[in-house]
């Protein structure tokens, strides 16, 4: 790796196991929120699909997880994002969304961590 640092996508569950209880969908986005604060700490730039998804769903006029706009939105967004990404890295437990993301990484040649500890230190 020739950066001094990586942008890393977190994936992780969004809605995976929540039944789309709201209180359940915080719990995983702060789990990837916590990891991205680690990832900084360790000199990286992390990222997580949903700070860029969930603005744009509230000034498209979302109106409940699954609806149309969220759809057109909430994945293709983080899909996007691998692009300006160097690696992903894979937490929490089942996500079709969070697999799509690795699958998708690795489909583009982005470097793919399975456990934060494999994370490199940046090169000063």
């Amino acid at each position: 790796m020739s950066k001094n640092s990586l942008m890393i996508l977190v994936a992780g569950p969004y809605r995976s196991g929540t039944n789309d209880d709201p209180a359940l969908i915080a719990a995983n986005v702060k789990h990837m929120t916590d990891t991205a604060l680690e990832i900084y700490r360790m000199g990286h730039l992390p990222v997580l699909g949903e700070w860029f998804a969930l603005p744009l769903l509230e000034a498209a006029g979302s109106k409940a997880i699954g609806d149309a706009v969220f759809n057109e939105i909430f994945h293709p967004s983080a899909i996007r994002l691998i692009d300006h990404c160097d690696a992903v890295l894979r937490i929490g437990g089942p996500s079709g969304g969070a697999d799509e993301m690795v699958n998708t990484g690795k489909a583009r040649g982005k470097i793919i961590f399975l456990d934060k500890a494999e994370i490199p230190p940046p090169k000063y």
